[in-house]
């Protein structure tokens, strides 16, 4: 059966990265050129998205903030996987044990508060900057990562090959990299999708109220807080950016939940 969640997840995050590669290269304008007589312009056949109040290049702003955006999602994803699997996979090697506690305690700390006022927190105290953004959204990252690769590794290490493995004399680090890990493999490819869209959506959050990527680079949040005093008259300001966000959110998670069917045999097993 096909999987079509995977297929328009994956070409919607597909566009929205060729967008961002392209941008690297080419865009149709300047964005950092104004042109206050072209303010405002709907769509047309020059500026196919039409112009903001300052006369930019809607589409060139765009793409631009495509990269932005899948910059600090993916950074920011990376230091919740880098830092959170390898503390989720020691909590479940000495289960139950101080450092077991301390991890876990330590990330209800951390889940207790929302993940948005985490990270205007964080911005407010260090400035107002993408950087501060990615570590921000990292932080918020790494107890979900490690939630997850603990509780999957626990039930791996009643196995009977894990067993096998410590009689064989290997130490529990090296079965939790030759054994452990890949076998949670999927699963932490699944989290890490759904974790790129909500880091996306808290990029967003944090430039729309001014802590996030800052001016001149484009974000799709700041073009969103320009565009709210103009919606009445300029609905395309607020549409376009929020379309952007709309569609990249989608196709990540219509990716995720394609991967788990396409990753995890129990759920393909029930839907054959």
């Amino acid at each position: 059966m096909k999987n079509n969640s995977l297929i328009l997840g994956g070409l919607l995050s597909a566009l929205v990265v060729i967008a961002a590669l392209v941008s690297f290269l080419w865009v149709p304008f300047d964005i950092t050129q104004l042109s206050i007589p072209d303010k405002l312009q709907t769509p047309n056949e020059v500026h196919w998205l039409g112009t903001d109040h300052f006369g930019r290049d809607i589409l060139s702003m765009i793409m631009i903030g495509a990269r932005t955006s899948l910059a600090v999602a993916i950074l920011a994803v990376g230091i919740g996987f880098f830092i959170g699997v390898p503390l989720g996979l020691a909590a479940a090697t000495k289960k139950n044990s101080l450092l077991d506690e301390t991890i876990m305690r330590t990330n209800d700390l951390i889940f207790a508060f929302p993940s948005l006022v985490i990270a205007i927190l964080i911005t407010a105290l260090f400035g107002a900057g993408a950087m501060n953004a990615i570590i921000a959204i990292g932080i918020f990252n790494i107890p979900v990562f490690a939630r997850v690769s603990r509780g999957a590794a626990l039930s791996l290490w009643q196995k009977e090959f894990i067993l096998a493995a410590r009689v064989s004399g290997k130490s529990d680090l090296r079965i939790s990299a030759e054994h452990i890990f890949p076998n949670i493999a999927n699963l932490l490819i699944v989290q890490g999708t759904i974790q790129f869209s909500l880091g996306i959506l808290a990029e967003a959050g944090l430039s729309y109220v001014g802590l996030g990527t800052q001016p001149p680079v484009p974000s799709w949040g700041r073009m969103l807080a320009d565009a709210q005093t103009m919606v009445s008259f300029a609905p395309h300001l607020a549409i376009i950016p929020g379309s952007a966000i709309i569609v990249t959110v989608l196709g990540l998670n219509l990716m995720g939940d394609g991967l788990r069917d396409l990753l995890d045999p129990r759920v393909r097993r029930s839907r054959e």
